[in-house]
């Protein structure tokens, strides 16, 4: 079986000119929410992901809410590990991650494994891991069932993944569907069309 495959077949790929949480401009967009419609069909990408991360001595799990939440809490069921997940919100124009207040005190002196559903330019995982951090926490890695490009490398940490897609992303300076007047497709929560 080839594994790789097999879960881009289920990622439901589209090509065009989006603008991504991270205000990146992509020409690939994933249907994450998809990809939850059947969780038992996740479970080979899940047991072999939270087999390369459990490599990684972590003593717990977090995701960001949506899609990373729901990867995490099954690979920390996995590995029977403590879970949390981080909500976003908007500060000053800027996504960012937050651990519920009942759960920041518990994360201190854990090592985590942030987890999301798929890493593009690593924007809600950076912030989770900033969030980690904030709260005492050590992130020793990251994982997604799909990365996409190689942009997250640039926060330092082993990355662990089932899938390897080649992506690009551009600011929106440096656009050249912009400059060609190509229409944006807005993918960010409340800011746009979907």
């Amino acid at each position: 079986m080839d594994m790789q495959h097999d879960l881009l077949d289920l990622l439901g790929a589209r090509r065009g000119h989006f603008r991504l949480e991270s205000s990146h401009h992509g020409d690939l967009w994933l249907e994450l929410d998809g990809l939850l419609e059947w969780p038992a069909r996740l479970a080979p990408w899940i047991a072999a992901l939270g087999d390369r991360l459990a490599a990684h001595r972590i003593d717990a799990v977090c995701g960001p809410l949506t899609g990373g939440a729901f990867v995490g809490f099954a690979i920390a069921a996995r590995l029977d590990l403590p879970f949390v997940a981080t909500e976003r919100f908007a500060e000053l124009g800027a996504a960012r991650y937050r651990i519920p207040a009942a759960l920041r005190p518990r994360v201190a002196g854990r090592t985590f494994a942030v987890v999301d559903d798929a890493i593009n330019a690593g924007s809600a995982v950076a912030a989770t891991c900033a969030e980690l951090r904030a709260w005492g926490a050590e992130v020793r890695v990251l994982g997604a069932l799909a990365l996409l490009g190689s942009h997250a490398t640039r926060l330092g940490l082993p990355i662990e993944t089932t899938a390897a897609i080649e992506n690009t992303l551009w600011s929106p300076a440096e656009c050249p569907m912009c400059a060609a007047g190509a229409p944006l497709d807005d993918q960010v929560p409340g800011q746009g069309a979907a």
